[in-house]
This record gives C-alpha cells, sequence and structure tokens, in this order.
C-alpha cells in the first residue's frame, strides 16, 4: 500500500481507528521512516491543538453570566444603530435627485433621436422598465434605511 493511501488513513481516522487500520499503520511505519515521522508530526499537532492551543479560562464564564444578569435588571433602553460612514438623509436625498435627473436628461440626447427612429417604439418599453426598475430599487434602499426616522416624522 502506497504512502498517500496511509497518511490519508491517519489523517482521516477519527479517535479509536479500527484494529485492521492500526495494523496497516503500524506495518507500513515499520518499513517507512518517512511515514513513520510525518505521522508522529501529525499526532503532536493533533495534541497541541487538543489540549494547548486553546487555554482554559476559567473566569470568562463567570463574568459573561455577571454582564448577563447586569442587563436584564437594566431598564429596556431603546437601540439606536448608527452605519458608520454611512450616508444622511440630506445625502441621500441629493443622489437621488442627480439619478432621478441623469435618468430624465438621457431622453434629450442627440443619439437617442436616431435610436428610436431606428427601433421604433418598442425601444421605448425595455427603457421605461429599467427607470422603473432604478427608482424603484432606490426608493426601497431609502426607505429601508431611513425606517426608523420616517415612521417618526409621519407618525406611523
Amino acid at each position: 500500500m502506497g504512502c498517500s493511501r496511509i497518511l490519508d488513513m491517519v489523517y482521516e481516522s477519527e479517535e479509536s481507528p479500527s484494529m485492521f487500520t492500526q495494523a496497516q499503520i503500524w506495518l507500513h511505519t515499520l518499513i517507512c521512516p518517512s511515514c513513520a515521522q510525518e505521522i508522529e508530526r501529525y499526532e503532536v499537532s493533533r495534541n497541541i491543538l487538543r489540549e494547548d492551543f486553546f487555554p482554559p479560562s476559567p473566569g470568562f464564564e463567570d463574568s459573561i453570566m455577571a454582564l448577563i444578569a447586569c442587563e436584564e435588571e437594566q431598564p429596556e433602553m431603546e437601540e439606536t444603530f448608527v452605519s458608520p460612514g454611512g450616508i444622511s438623509t440630506k445625502g441621500w436625498i441629493i443622489s437621488g435627485l442627480i439619478i432621478l435627473i441623469s435618468l430624465a436628461t438621457v431622453f434629450f440626447g442627440l443619439d437617442f433621436k436616431n435610436l428610436v427612429s431606428e427601433t421604433g417604439m418598442s425601444f421605448l418599453l425595455p427603457v421605461g422598465i429599467t427607470v422603473g426598475i432604478v427608482v424603484t430599487t432606490y426608493g426601497a434602499f431609502f426607505i429601508g434605511s431611513h425606517l426608523k426616522e420616517l415612521s417618526e416624522r409621519f407618525g406611523l
């Protein structure tokens, strides 16, 4: 049996592999010192990760439970979420106006008249759908991100 197959058996084996698998690995390590060394390194690494990698923290559970108990005792406070680096309401309105103006002025281009005359009125349907999708998506993102402000302002 090849070295790669033996190493796969070692890596895939759970805590206690079967006796037959252990015998195959043991026989192979008798005749292949490089696999024996690799298996030894693997066992040492696995033991380090299992026991010494995360040192025990006995006070961690107590501090977490104390924080939870402290939160339960305090009256509920209204949570406010502020997105760092987000766009203000003024910025949203200005960018919305820019998008709306750019979508409306696309029809005044010189090439647009030629394009419509060549393709006919059927070209206006995809353009109208695109404009509708852009405006609807922008409105949905604006309302979704300012839901709390809008509900307070309009008394909803």
